[in-house]
C-alpha cells in the first residue's frame, strides 16, 4: 500500500504464568508452628511482581507503510500523518497515542517513523530510527506491500518475510530489551477489493499502480483472476502466521490476534480517493482494534 481526546483510564496488566505458577512458602522457617500457630500470624506477604506488559506507557513510536502514515484519507495520493490511527492528532480517529497518552503528551511523546511504499525488509531501518526516542511502547503494522506487488511472483517469501521481521525485532531488542510492542495483521486484501470495485473512480485510480496483485484487472472473474487473487490472499494469511509467531517469542510483544485482518471493512471505512486504503473512520476503527489490544488484561 502507498504511501493525525479523550484521556481513557489504563487496565492493569496481567501477570505472567510463570509469576502465577509461584507457589508461597512459609517466612517463618521450617521450624515455625503450622497455620493456626502464632508463627503464621508473623508471616510476610510475598512482594508485588513487576508486570510483564504495563497497559499505560508513557511514549510511542509508530514504524510501517502508507496505512500507518494516513495516505489517501485527506487528499488523494497524499499523506495525512494527523489522520494516522496510531500517531494522529485528528479527535475524528482519536489514534493509539492519544488514547494511551492524551492530547498534550500525545504531540510530545509519540512519533511516525512509517514510510508510505515500505515493506517488511525496510522495517529493520525504520526500527533502528524509533529507538533513537527511546519508546516505551512500538506499533507495527507492516506486510501488505508485501503481498501488494506487479504480480504474485514477486510477492515476498513467506520465509524471508519471517527473517525481516524477526531482524526488525532484534534491532529493537538490542537497543529496548524492556520496550513493548504492538502488531497489527496484515489487512484483508481481498475483502477492500471486494468493497471498492463497486467504485467507479476507485477503479481508475488503480490502475495508477495500487495493488496490482489484488486490484488489477478488478472486474475479471475468471480462473485466472480468481486464483490470483486467492493467491494473494493466502501469502496474506501466511505472513500473518508468521507475524503472530515470531511476536508470540517475545513476551512484551502483543500481536492482534487477526483483528485488523477479520475487521469487515466496508465502504465507509475506505478512502473516497482510492477505495482501498482506509479513510479517517477506518483509521478510527484501527485505533479502536490497538487501544483494545494494548490495553487488554491478557496478551
Amino acid at each position: 500500500m502507498r504511501k493525525p481526546s479523550h484521556r481513557s483510564t489504563a487496565v492493569v496488566a496481567a501477570l505472567s504464568a510463570a509469576v502465577l505458577g509461584v507457589a508461597g512458602c512459609d517466612a517463618t522457617g521450617g521450624n515455625a508452628p503450622g497455620p493456626g500457630g502464632t508463627g503464621a500470624m508473623s508471616a510476610k506477604p510475598s512482594p508485588s511482581p513487576t508486570p510483564v506488559w504495563n497497559s499505560s506507557p508513557g511514549s510511542l513510536a509508530a514504524v510501517g507503510d502508507s496505512i500507518t502514515r494516513g495516505f489517501d484519507a485527506c487528499s488523494v495520493l497524499e499523506d495525512c500523518p494527523e489522520v494516522s490511527w496510531a500517531t494522529g492528532s485528528s479527535k475524528e480517529v482519536d489514534s493509539l497515542a492519544v488514547r494511551l497518552l492524551g492530547e498534550a503528551r500525545a504531540g510530545q511523546r509519540s512519533w511516525n517513523y512509517a514510510v508510505t511504499g515500505a515493506r517488511m525488509a525496510d522495517l529493520p531501518g525504520q526500527m533502528a530510527q524509533a529507538v533513537t526516542r527511546k519508546p516505551e511502547l512500538v506499533a507495527v503494522m507492516a506486510g501488505a506491500n508485501d503481498a501488494c506487488r506487479a504480480s504474485t511472483s514477486t510477492m515476498t517469501p513467506v520465509a524471508d518475510f519471517r527473517a525481516q521481521f524477526e531482524d526488525a525485532m532484534s534491532t529493537l531488542r538490542e537497543a529496548l530489551p524492556k520496550a513493548q510492542v504492538y502488531v497489527a495483521s496484515v489487512p484483508n486484501l481481498k475483502r477492500l477489493w471486494s468493497e471498492g470495485r463497486t467504485n467507479p473512480l476507485g477503479k481508475q485510480v488503480w490502475k495508477l499502480g495500487i495493488c496490482p496483485s489484488m486490484l488489477g484487472d478488478p472486474d475479471a472473474l475468471d480462473a485466472a483472476a480468481t486464483l490470483r487473487r486467492d493467491t494473494v490472499q493466502k501469502r496474506v494469511e501466511d505472513y500473518n502466521k508468521a507475524l503472530e509467531e515470531v511476536c508470540a517469542k517475545d513476551k512484551r510483544c502483543r500481536f492482534d490476534g487477526g483483528a485488523v485482518y477479520e475487521f469487515r471493512f466496508g465502504t465507509d471505512h475506505l478512502s473516497r480517493w482510492d477505495w482501498f486504503h482506509p479513510s479517517v473512520d477506518g483509521q478510527a476503527r484501527l485505533a479502536e482494534i490497538a487501544y483494545r489490544t494494548v490495553t487488554a488484561k491478557t496478551g
